[in-house]
């Protein structure tokens, strides 16, 4: 099963970050399918649209993975499934 996904990745600007979260994509079979990136001054902004395949790595299991690279690099890093996030955030 595939589900579309919103990523977002916050924190302070650092090296490796887009790479990290990239290759843990990759390994857990997920596919990046549009991203958006922004430093503002220190701060570090990336929002991915990804396609996650569940007959490799599910949901909740690349939550958890995502969740290591989140305390690795000391940044936020919250997954959230596209139709729930276009719930909470319809006008």
């Amino acid at each position: 099963m595939l589900t579309k996904a919103v990523l977002s990745v916050l924190g302070r600007d650092r090296k490796g970050v887009v790479a990290t979260i990239a290759t843990t994509l990759y390994q857990a079979g997920a596919n990046i399918d549009d991203i958006q990136q922004t430093i503002l001054g220190q701060m570090f902004s990336m929002t991915m649209l990804v396609t996650v395949d569940e007959e490799i790595t599910s949901f909740d299991g690349l939550q958890e993975l995502l969740a290591a690279d989140a305390a690795a690099l000391n940044m936020q890093v919250v997954l959230q499934r596209e139709d729930l996030f276009n719930f909470m955030y319809k006008v």
